[in-house]
Parts: C-alpha cells; structure tokens; sequence
C-alpha cells in the first residue's frame, strides 16, 4: 500500500499531514511521493506523521505503509526549503546491494513483541554449533580442513555477506582443538594508501613469526625464504602442519599471487610443508581465470570453491537461528514470508534480462532484511512478519 493510497483512504490531504505533523509542505510532499525523509532524526518525522494517521483511524496495514519501506534521506536543510521551490531531481542510482549490507538493529520493542532475550543476529555464530550447514557450507568447511591437513591450495569465493569469515573463524576453533596445526591468518588492503599491501616478504615473516616468534628474521629475501624453509621443515617432524590463510584475497597484487607458488612448492622430501586458503570476494574468482595469463600457473595449482546462498534452504536457516534462542520460526514469520525473502533478494543488473537473475540470499543480507522487517512488524501492530511486510523493507 503507497502513502499515496493511505492519504486517500484516510481523507487526508498532503497540507493536513504536514499541518499535524509539524513540517513543511514540501518535506510531505517529498516523503509521499518518494518516500524521502529529512536526514536529521528521521524517526521522529515517521512518529509525528504515524500520530497523523492514527488520528484518522488508520489501520495497521496503513501504519504498516509509513514504517516498512527503507528511509531514502534528504539533506538536513531540504525539509527547511521554501514550498516555492521545486526539489531537483537526482539521478537514480542502484544503492540497494549497499542498503541491504546495512547492519539494522533489532528495536527494544521489537524484541519485546517477539519475546527475544537479545538480537539472534548479533555475535550469534560463537561455537561451530552456531553454524548453519548447507550443502555449499559443508563443503567449503571440508575443503579448508583438508587444506590444513593436506597442504593443499584453494580459494573460497563469496559475496560479501556469504559467511566467508564465520568459515575461517570455524576453521581456527578446529584447528585449535586439533593442537597440531599451525594458523597463519593475514589480511590486506588493496593499495599502500589504504594499508600496506601484502608481498611475499610480508608472508615469509609472517610465517617465521607464527613458528619462532623470537626469531631474527634475515634481511636478505633469499636467506629469509631458506630460514623459512628450514622453520618449517624442523616444525613439521615435530608434528604440526601448517595453512596460510589470506583475507581480503580479491585485493592481492599480482606479483604476491604469483608469489605463492614458491610457497606451496617448499617441501620435505615430497611432503609439501605448508597450505594456502586465500579467502576473498568474487573477483578473486576472476582473478584466478584460465583466461588470466599472468596468474596461469597459480590457477592450475588452485581449487576454487564457491560460497553458494541460502535459496531453497532459507526457511532452515531461519529455523535454526531462531531455535538457539528456543523461539520457533512460526512464532516469527508468517507461512509466505521465506518465498518473499527470497523474492525480495533477487537482483537483475541494470539492463540485464531474467536469465540474468542473482540472488543475494545470503546470510549477513538476510538477517538484516528479517531485522527491518520485525521493526516494522511491531510498529504496525502485526503478530508475524508476512510477505506484505517483506515487500515493503
């Protein structure tokens, strides 16, 4: 249901609502037409013009109208401008990947409205328990322990929001219980302006750090690689074997890329002494191509295994965030609501057609939409979030 709607049911007219709600005709006409409200506490314009409608007997479904769809903002002195002036037309942008990544806070009322003890979307994952299982997560979980296993060499590709990280944090609370392995995590930035970029002298210290943290390191790459060698030579006929595993993996230079290969080729006789999981966004899948010739023999080297979304077990997954917090997923969500996720998160690019449909069903998305969703819920009145609240957030 449009505001649009809402004022025609209810009798009102955009100069009523901007009369009650204390704000300027123009702000009204803005938050009507476009659903844009004024960037300086947003919420309390929602509540002045809620009071508005309630007034006139609106029901839940119309508060529903007002509080469900996502708040487009307008520069603080928009809603100061004079009523003569007409409002410039920005160009449109799709923002909605990044609005959708937007951490939403589950509201105290909400909380209440839903019996919860806390927000089951946040610092939810702290045992490997937490972890949802998918076909896709259970596969990219065997992948990285046979990688610290085996010595192996993969990449896991994921959507930012696709757990990548919750994995690895797993993978670490694994490899800790094990007490025979040995992890190296490293994260990097994309250029030296933002951090310091990754080089392969970087991985070398970083390894020599984790084996002898006492360790004077050489100053010679050559006499570094060989101190590094003979580190974990001697670390693993003690027993330990040892994973390298790079964050961010997308941002690596082309030269650290190429770089791991001299890593992977160290050896004990023909035990190869260390694993590489380079953990990273999707353009490490492009980078990692057949077609990119400059990273050639990398890529033959190196499986690449991606972080699928949630799709078809969507409703499970949010049965299993609700059951560890003992709340049953029908005490939240209506019957509709996991097509309507579902549906929601599909994305066509600009200019695309059908077949080029992405679902963004993935985990860190989804708990975010769920969050805004149940806001919305309570704020209307509503026992369960259904599809009619979804398509509105």
């Amino acid at each position: 249901m449009s505001l649009t709607a809402v004022l025609a049911d209810l009798g009102l007219s955009q100069r009523d609502v901007a009369r009650g709600a204390n704000l300027s005709k123009s702000t009204v006409n803005r938050i009507v037409a476009r659903n844009e409200w004024p960037a300086k506490d947003a919420a309390t314009a929602r509540r002045s013009v809620e009071s508005v409608f309630r007034q006139h007997g609106a029901t839940s479904a119309q508060v529903l109208a007002l509080w469900a769809a996502p708040t487009k903002k307008l520069a603080p002195e928009s809603c100061e401008l004079s009523e003569a002036v007409s409002p410039v037309s920005q160009p449109e942008t799709r923002k909605e990947d990044a609005m959708l990544l937007q951490n939403e806070a589950l509201s105290p009322e909400a909380r209440q409205h839903f019996k919860l003890p806390r927000n089951p979307f946040v610092d939810d994952v702290q045992s490997p328990d937490d972890v949802f299982q998918t076909a896709s997560v259970r596969y990219v979980r065997a992948t990285l322990l046979d990688a610290a296993q085996h010595h192996g060499f993969v990449a896991i590709v994921g959507e930012s929001g696709a757990g990548k990280t919750t994995l690895a944090e797993d993978l670490e609370e694994r490899i800790k219980a094990d007490k025979r392995d040995i992890l190296i995590v490293l994260a990097m930035e994309s250029t030296d302006a933002k951090g310091k970029t990754l080089k392969s002298s970087h991985i070398a210290e970083a390894i020599a750090y984790a084996l002898d943290p006492q360790l004077k390191v050489k100053s010679s790459p050559q006499a570094r690689f060989a101190q590094v060698h003979e580190l974990l030579r001697a670390s693993r006929r003690a027993g330990r074997r040892h994973l390298l595993v790079i964050e961010e993996a997308h941002c690596l230079p082309t030269a650290t890329l190429k770089h791991l290969k001299r890593f992977l080729e160290l050896k004990d006789g023909m035990q190869r002494l260390v694993g590489v999981a380079l953990i990273g966004q999707p353009e490490l899948r492009d980078r990692l191509s057949s077609q990119n010739a400059e990273v050639r023999e990398v890529m033959q080297r190196c499986e690449v295994v991606e972080l699928e979304p949630l799709s078809d077990e969507l409703e499970a997954y949010l049965r299993h965030k609700f059951a560890r917090f003992e709340l049953k997923y029908e005490d939240v969500c209506a019957p509709d609501a996991a097509d309507a996720i579902s549906a929601r998160l599909v994305h066509i690019p600009r200019g695309g057609k059908a077949s080029d449909a992405q679902s963004q069903c993935f985990p860190l998305v989804v708990n975010n939409l769920v969050c805004r969703a149940m806001n919305a819920a309570t704020r209307a009145g509503w026992p369960q979030v259904d599809a009619q609240v979804i398509t509105r957030c």
